[in-house]
């Protein structure tokens, strides 16, 4: 099917055959499974998602930063074929195949550093995290693991302990996984505008009090926060917690999930300012929207546990391997990366321009096709969370799906493919800042 890359509203949204298949929703699946839009997907393309209704909506969220090489890439779609003709699955645990060990090969290339690594796979982000802490703790002979505020890592128990924001995730989930502690991010517009170098000695000074450097198993941090509000710290904010981890033994870890595999306009967000983590958390954008996740890190941590102690029935599916190496050559192959730059480009120019215009517009922040605006109470800083969801309502009764995100719940996030059309970006664009600005 050839979805042609333009906006199309052939009913209000939602439509009558979305409506129904909601109200089927609501009887068959778990209340606290949510939905951002009330619209049922059919398929999707480049920078468009066609709703059962006929419906085509501009794409600015790409499945939570997930298809940025579009929702059906033809080398992605075209290996995963060939692989589904072959097997399905054997357990790499078991039978092991080929293509697992080639996305191995493939991330130990690719992620930031040049020395010897291994990769282990899993199969979400969460999965990743969690492993990255395992593999820590058993290479440090440590337990403490230290977050920071505005942190998302996931939704497993130990992962939601890292996460910083209590609703919707941790209300009610608790008691969580222990020796996990928290410290102060670099977080320019609310932080007084703190130098990079400074926000950092004001976070280690937290950890060696709290903590201290003798007993951090893992720092553990996301390039750029993804659900707290797409958080980029100051310039120097990074380096100095690899610095710490170096000198105190610990290891770093990125959390480079969402900003993972050229989505910030760097293959990963770290390279930005030179960074090379310990280890490397990815999932998300790894594999053309199947479900894949990794760790990949220096050999030595790595191969600290014990033989069988990583792994899992999933981890590393065939498809998923398939479609992380297409998916890959992709991002290699056209370009990718750059056009992250253009989106970038491309969206600043235009929510700055409009911040100019309306003192609603806190912030605008982030790299790449990763960019954020945050939305505050006119003349001040104070979150306006009502706004967001406002703004975000109304971009979607128009066909444009962009999602909020913020410990505030106050950020506009735009996560486009990195296939969509400047035409369809500009137009998505421009009727989110009508939005904003009809909305008193």
């Amino acid at each position: 099917m050839t979805i042609e890359q333009r906006r199309i509203l052939k009913t209000a949204i939602p439509g009558p055959v979305s409506a129904g298949l909601m109200a089927r929703k609501q009887g068959a699946v778990a209340a606290g499974v949510g939905t951002t839009l009330p619209v049922f997907a059919v398929a999707a393309d480049g920078g468009v998602v066609v709703d059962a209704d006929g419906n085509q909506l501009i794409d600015l969220g790409s499945g939570i930063a997930v298809t940025t090489v579009g929702a059906k890439a033809p080398r992605v779609v075209e290996a995963v074929k060939q692989q589904v003709d072959a097997f399905t699955h054997t357990c790499f645990m078991i039978t092991p195949y080929e293509g697992y060990v080639a996305v191995a090969e493939t991330l130990n290339r690719l992620t930031p550093g040049d020395h010897e690594k291994r990769t282990a796979l899993f199969n979400s982000g969460a999965e990743a995290v969690e492993n990255a802490v395992k593999i820590a703790r058993a290479y440090t002979g440590r337990q403490a693991v230290v977050v920071f505020d505005h942190a998302y890592h996931g939704r497993t128990n130990l992962t939601l302990a890292m996460t910083a924001k209590n609703q919707p995730y941790k209300r009610g989930f608790g008691p969580f996984a222990a020796e996990v502690y928290r410290a102060p991010v670099s977080y320019p517009y609310r932080d007084g505008g703190l130098d990079g170098a400074t926000a950092a000695a004001r976070a280690l000074d937290v950890i060696e009090k709290q903590v201290g450097g003798t007993e951090v198993a893992a720092v553990v941090i996301e390039p750029i926060q993804g659900e707290g509000g797409f958080v980029e710290p100051a310039p120097g904010f990074l380096p100095a917690l690899a610095e710490w981890c170096r000198a105190n033994g610990a290891v770093f870890v990125a959390d480079e999930v969402q900003s993972g595999f050229a989505r910030t306009g760097d293959l990963f967000a770290c390279n930005h300012e030179g960074v090379v983590p310990d280890l490397v958390a990815t999932a998300k954008g790894i594999a053309g929207g199947l479900p894949l996740s990794a760790v990949t890190g220096r050999a030595e941590i790595m191969d600290a546990p014990q033989v069988g102690g990583l792994g899992g029935t999933y981890g590393g599916n065939p498809l998923a391997c398939a479609a992380a190496l297409a998916a890959i050559e992709t991002i290699e192959a056209d370009g990718l990366v750059a056009r992250a730059r253009q989106i970038e480009e491309l969206i600043k120019s235009r929510l700055l321009l409009a911040q100019k215009e309306d003192d609603r517009i806190g912030d605008v922040r982030g790299r790449g096709a990763m960019i954020a605006v945050e939305l505050v109470q006119p003349g001040t800083s104070e979150p306006a969370p009502d706004l967001a969801k406002a703004v975000a309502t109304a971009c979607h009764q128009q066909g444009i799906i962009v999602l909020t995100c913020g410990t505030y719940g106050n950020v506009l996030r735009f996560l486009p493919p990195l296939t969509i059309s400047d035409d369809l970006l500009v137009e998505a664009l421009e009727i989110v800042i009508a939005s904003l600005r009809e909305i008193a």
